[in-house]
């Protein structure tokens, strides 16, 4: 899980950039049109004004891939379950459950008031029926496989059985049954995430694609969808039909989509934001001195990487050349002179905080910069290259303060040690996506963060068959090694077959880990009830305004 202006995207649709392209015009359109027809939320002080960073992808739950999109969906849905303000599973739709013995059955017991917002009933039937749209082939969802651990799920998802098959089951109309292929003590948690939130069954039969717009949802959150404004905003309004309005003190939110975190301080300053989404690294200073008391840095489970494209030159079969660009790369230099908000370099891909695990590094990790420097001339020599024959090639990331100083200072470091040519290009995010998808890059600046605190929830990302492996890495050690860990009871023992299979990996290099992110948010004096946590989740739900002296 997971965007900001360094937008932590979960997933990745492999669809051909030219469908997808078509497709993001077509809903921007619609968008547009039901905006202009959809009443806004009610001109008060009572609306929370958000900030979100770039534009979402998607507000469809088993289709939405980004943060950014994740957060609004958060606050217009509720799953089986939630996260309590320390990031532990909470009750959410469901108010309780319970495990068996052998921890492969977990029966969810659902709330007798929960509605959707148009007042209809929310049964045990919505769940299943979400849960089988996830994985189901048809739905192409790049989250199908987060629930692989969910008996038939990738059986399903690899076509082999029909999406009714799945260990889901409603023997009443406010119980689920879960039934998993192994033991998985992070489940809790994991339905807590977009993905495995309820539809709206005849609203989605009714309108197809269009169920998403304003107006048209029919949502079972704290809020619900009254307009989105593309390029500008999204709005929601409280849901009264929720089964616990009576806890919601907000009106409305309203979330301001500002891809550049300067423009988004600016506008904090003037007052047109309560929280931000980000701080800007640029007037961290400023920021420390000025505004200490309203300045939120925590840990958060999130990585930021560049991926080589695995499956094209000039990085496909290279692991030499592609652990030599790795070795060069000051990660400490990046944190204290660049990033300088308090973001630790990245020598392994599991982030620390990780619940029951210990993160793995780079054998090179802690090795003077100049054996570094001497080992990777040795591989980029090997591979071909030289000062007469440099290596060339585009690094492509989105347009962005801090993405555009961290791609020119590592440039520098692959050009100063070893004399390689890279050619910067700054995109929109969605254009980025796109060219993802389509292949359409070689080396590409993306992010990572976890949608349940496990390490298996970022390990699973690189294995062979999932679709968010945006790198395209094949390993089948690595992917026996996680199938292991998967199938085992034992913790200490799974957490050793995890911790093997990140050594594994590492050992590849089939993508650069630069830093792990820390939350960094401003908040307003008049919002009461922020919290922060690992996950970086905050329901608007929780949050009040003070009133306006």
């Amino acid at each position: 899980m997971a965007a900001r202006p360094d937008s932590r995207v979960r997933a990745a649709a492999a669809l051909p950039r030219a469908a997808l392209l078509l497709a993001t015009l077509a809903s921007l359109a619609g968008l547009a049109i039901l905006a202009g027809c959809a009443p806004s939320p009610p001109s008060t002080a009572n609306i929370l004004l958000r900030g979100n960073g770039p534009e979402p992808d998607s507000l469809d739950p088993q289709k939405a891939r980004s943060v950014e999109s994740h957060v609004v969906l958060r606050d217009l849905y509720e799953c089986l379950t939630a996260l309590a303000p320390d990031a532990s599973p909470a009750p959410g739709v469901a108010e309780s459950w319970e495990v068996s013995a052998d921890g492969l059955r977990y029966t969810f017991h659902l709330r007798d008031n929960a509605r959707w917002s148009n007042g209809d009933r929310v049964t045990s039937d919505d769940f299943v029926f979400a849960l089988r749209r996830l994985v189901d082939p048809a739905t192409a969802s790049q989250y199908a496989q987060l629930i692989d651990v969910v008996a038939q799920a990738t059986a399903i998802v690899a076509g082999r059985a029909a999406p009714e098959s799945l260990g889901v089951s409603a023997p009443d109309e406010t119980t689920v049954v879960v039934r998993l292929e192994s033991p998985a003590p992070y489940l809790p948690g994991l339905l807590s995430f977009p993905s495995t939130c309820p539809v709206h069954r005849p609203t989605l039969a009714k309108e197809g694609a269009r169920f998403t717009k304003p107006g048209v949802m029919v949502s079972n959150g704290a809020f619900r969808l009254t307009e989105w404004v593309p390029g500008s905003h999204i709005s929601a309004t409280r849901n009264h039909a929720y089964w616990n309005d009576a806890a919601t003190r907000l009106d409305g939110v309203k979330y301001l989509q500002i891809p550049d975190e300067s423009a988004e301080f600016t506008r904090y300053r003037a007052g047109d934001l309560h929280v931000t989404a980000v701080v800007p690294r640029g007037q961290y200073d400023l920021i420390r001195r000025d505004y200490a008391a309203q300045l939120h840095i925590a840990p958060q489970l999130g990585t930021y990487y560049y991926g080589f494209a695995l499956d094209r030159a000039p990085f496909r079969d290279a692991p030499g050349l592609r652990r030599a660009l790795s070795l060069v790369i000051d990660r400490e230099r990046l944190a204290d002179l660049v990033l300088r908000v308090g973001e630790l370099p990245a020598y392994g891909w599991v982030p620390p905080g990780v619940h029951d695990y210990s993160p793995q590094r780079f054998d090179y990790a802690g090795r003077p910069m100049s054996e570094r420097i001497a080992e990777a001339r040795r591989l980029y020599a090997a591979a071909g290259y030289s000062a007469a024959k440099p290596l060339r090639f585009e690094l492509r990331y989105n347009s962005g303060e801090v993405h555009g100083r961290l791609a020119v200072a590592i440039a520098a470091m692959w050009r100063e040690a070893l004399g390689v040519e890279v050619q910067l290009s700054a995109v929109e995010f969605r254009s980025l996506m796109a060219d993802i998808d389509a292949r359409d890059v070689q080396m590409f600046r993306i992010s990572w963060g976890g949608d349940y605190n496990d390490a298996y929830s970022f390990l699973q990302y690189l294995k062979s068959d999932f679709g968010i492996n945006l790198p395209r890495y094949a390993n089948p050690a690595y992917d026996a090694l996680l199938g292991r860990a998967a199938a085992t009871a034992d913790t200490a023992a799974r957490r050793a077959l995890l911790e093997e299979a990140e050594r594994t990996m590492l050992a590849d290099t089939p993508l650069l880990p630069l830093y792990f992110y820390v939350n960094k948010h401003l908040v307003s004096p008049r919002v009461e009830g922020w919290y922060d946590n690992v996950m970086n989740v905050v329901y608007s739900k929780d949050l009040a305004l003070r009133a306006l002296p």
